[in-house]
């Protein structure tokens, strides 16, 4: 049964980010301000693949700009800018649908706390790096992801009623049988411009 009202999926997602840099230490650095959250469509259904991702808007360090080598040149690549309300962006997440809306809520605030925590301690722009090649999830994912875990079980019980999460609650069709629409922030992934 619709009952008309509108859930702006951008917003709600917006406004959780925004408590859990309250909420939780350890995500406390982040400026919400400076993440634009966004949502993509899936080509496929069910809950196997990606359900979420982010692009950082800065190379290492919080640098606009880097260097590659491609065979004997070396190349300046740039950034590009984006900006909200006049304020430039240094993050942008987005949230796969209708795959990460099929999760449960746990899963899904799990997914939440993920990509949060690949925001450097600085948010400066750049990724949270980690010694080592795979420097995006550290020497084990299997423990990034128990932490990840471990940070959505304590939010949870922070609030047993889950007010703040009742949007999430339910699979993507009883989300749409909530709502007589589902809106939500559409932007072409940003692409990294080679200056010379």
């Amino acid at each position: 049964m619709v009952n008309g009202t509108v859930l702006n999926l951008t917003l709600e997602l917006e406004r959780l980010i925004a408590d859990i840099v309250r909420q939780v230490e350890e995500f406390g650095h982040i400026d919400p301000e400076r993440v634009m959250v966004c949502v993509a469509t899936t080509r496929g259904g069910g809950v196997h693949g990606t359900y979420a991702k982010i692009h950082p808007l800065r190379f290492e360090n919080g640098s606009r700009t880097t260097s590659v080598r491609r065979g004997r040149k070396t190349l300046l690549c740039e950034m590009p800018a984006i900006t909200r309300g006049g304020v430039e962006m240094l993050y942008v997440i987005y949230f796969l649908t209708p795959r990460f809306l099929d999760l449960s809520l746990r899963e899904k605030l799990i997914t939440v706390f993920h990509e949060l925590y690949h925001i450097s301690p600085e948010c400066n722009g750049d990724i949270r790096r980690f010694p080592g090649k795979n420097y995006a999830h550290g020497s084990s994912r299997q423990r990034f992801n128990a932490l990840m875990a471990k940070f959505a079980d304590g939010y949870l019980a922070r609030d047993e009623n889950h007010e703040r999460l009742r949007f999430l609650a339910g699979d993507m069709a009883a989300i749409r049988s909530r709502h007589g629409a589902l809106v939500a922030r559409k932007m072409a992934a940003p692409k990294i411009r080679i200056v010379t």
